[in-house]
């Protein structure tokens, strides 16, 4: 009877005793995974290249902008200034712009950079002349040295909620860009509707 108490004993200890060695066993494999896990996100979070792209644009810019509501339309010509910095870490960057539209003072504030989970670049814009933001994502064109985006906003004008359009950033020299937006006009073919040079002020 004594042995077989002992036997039932050493069976409960032994029990008792695999769970712990498993998770010792675990251990160093968990700690792997987790490491992986880390070394992707901060990949994955790291600025490249693309942002470079981005940070080409840094610095104090005049522009000359020129839009219209319909394509047979002369555009209206007004003229401001930029400065564009790269905030948090170099991850994003950031567009004051200055200047007149409509008669009227204007100020608009842009955010942009690229998602390395997504690959592709993102875009936000919000000004004075609305309370809607507008957002669009796309691709750089090495061919063009431009981004590419496509997206939409609610147009205070019109009164379209979601105003689809796309849009051509290019890189003319490290001294000029250009931005490019086209939109559907009344009849719902595609036009060129703004258009904007920008030059560094040295």
């Amino acid at each position: 009877m004594r042995a077989r108490y002992l036997l039932a004993a050493v069976f409960v200890i032994g029990l008792a005793a695999s769970p712990v060695r498993a998770e010792e066993k675990a251990k160093p494999a968990d700690a792997a995974a987790e490491q992986e896990m880390m070394k992707k996100m901060q990949e994955a979070s790291t600025p490249g290249e693309a942002h470079k792209r981005l940070e080409s644009l840094v610095g104090n810019w005049s522009h000359t902008v020129r839009w219209s509501m319909k394509a047979d339309e002369k555009p209206t010509e007004s003229k401001g200034t930029n400065t564009n910095t790269m905030i948090l870490g170099g991850r994003f960057l950031k567009q004051e712009t200055q200047g007149e539209a409509m008669g009227q003072p204007f100020e608009g504030l842009g955010i942009s950079g690229y998602d390395n989970v997504r690959k592709e670049y993102t875009s936000v814009w919000i000004d004075s002349m609305g309370t809607g933001m507008m957002t669009a994502t796309g691709q750089f064109d090495a061919a063009q040295n431009a981004i590419n985006e496509k997206g939409d906003f609610s147009c205070p004008l019109t009164g379209n909620t979601h105003m689809t359009f796309r849009s051509v950033w290019k890189i003319v020299d490290p001294n000029h860009y250009t931005y490019e937006m086209y939109s559907a006009g009344p009849d719902g073919k595609e036009f060129r509707n703004m258009d904007i040079a920008y030059e560094r002020v040295q």
